[in-house]
């Protein structure tokens, strides 16, 4: 592998921080490197084709891993090879445009003295550790110290721990939604269900895929993965099933949710109908007389005003007995 140019600094010079930046010319590529004890982080914020091409310049990455790097459409995985590993994982990233989560894909080439990482959208906990570890250097020291393995262990445990804030925060959506049911507003939260559920079936999506790919990672035994970073690489793993547990929760919370909005808007409904249906069982009976003394043929007390006054009474009296009946059976 050829050795790296002499870089050019973006921002002010620092001790052990190299950066490759677009800002400084537009010909050059998006390219940032910290360094420390011979290990360099170079990390390719969505990579275009002159980043593409200064990889392939310094690395000799195998052809297909550099159009999976290119590629949007990658499912989670781990390629091993005799000098380097490549990594492909997942993260949820909320997209504000359409208020909805996607993935957002996390590329990694780690070798013997490098870790590379290519996220193709911006991940705030990678960029929040890259800014740490350009300005601090006692967190340089510390982190790169210990090898790729564990500077690579940081960056995937840093993801893991930044999806736990978002599934608090859905959590405290789901709570909100019960109160909002009984609350009498269960017509309207039928959508803040369904957005609810979407959230979860997208982390579910984004997560599942890579379960199997972390557990081949905590398996891989490579001289840059050392023997004990077993037991970190174990603790991702753990984080990822407890991230798993959490949303098979929530999944079953929301369905639950979801069941008890349809049965309170049933039962609003079936009060609804039985207060309309006793109405009109009640007003039946006043309709028959009304209509038996309005046909057009001779009727007892026709033309006479004592009449009506009796057919009124009449009805008033079955008017209040059936009301009577009905609030005795619990109809009313």
């Amino acid at each position: 592998m050829p050795n790296l140019p002499k870089p050019r600094l973006r921002r002010g010079p620092r001790p052990g921080v190299d950066s490759y930046a677009s800002t400084a010319a537009p010909a050059e590529p998006n390219v940032e490197i910290v360094e420390h004890d011979g290990l360099r982080w170079i990390n390719i914020e969505r990579p275009g084709a002159l980043d593409r091409a200064w990889l392939e310049e310094h690395f000799e990455f195998h052809p297909l891993d550099y159009e999976d790097v290119v590629s949007r459409n990658q499912r989670p995985k781990i390629d091993e090879y005799e000098n380097y590993l490549f990594i492909v994982l997942h993260f949820p990233v909320f997209d504000k445009n359409v208020g909805r989560l996607n993935a957002g894909e996390l590329d990694m080439f780690v070798g013997p003295d490098y870790l590379i990482t290519i996220p193709n959208v911006p991940l705030q906990p990678v960029e929040y550790l890259f800014e740490s570890c350009r300005a601090s250097e006692d967190l340089r020291a510390q982190l790169f110290s210990n090898g790729p393995g564990f500077l690579l262990y940081k960056v995937v445990d840093d993801s893991f721990d930044y999806c736990f804030p978002m599934l608090r925060k859905m959590g405290n959506k789901l709570d909100r939604l019960e109160e909002d049911i009984f609350e009498g507003g269960a017509e309207e939260v039928v959508r803040d269900i369904s957005n609810a559920k979407q959230e979860i079936i997208n982390f579910r999506k984004i997560i599942r895929p890579q379960r199997p790919v972390l557990r081949d990672l905590e398996r891989t035994k490579q001289r840059y993965l050392a023997q004990d970073l077993e037991i970190y690489f174990d603790d991702i793993v753990d984080a990822s099933e407890r991230i798993w547990d959490m949303l098979e929760n929530y999944k079953e919370v929301v369905e639950a949710l979801e069941e008890t909005n349809e049965s309170v808007i049933s039962h609003r409904l079936n009060n609804v109908l039985r207060v309309l249906t006793s109405v009109s069982v009640i007003l039946l009976p006043l309709t028959l007389i009304a209509s038996i003394w309005g046909m057009n043929v001779g009727v007892p007390g026709e033309g006479t005003r004592e009449a009506f006054w009796v057919i009124l009474g009449l009805m008033l009296v079955v008017l209040c007995g059936m009301v009577a009946y009905f609030r005795k059976r619990g109809w009313l």
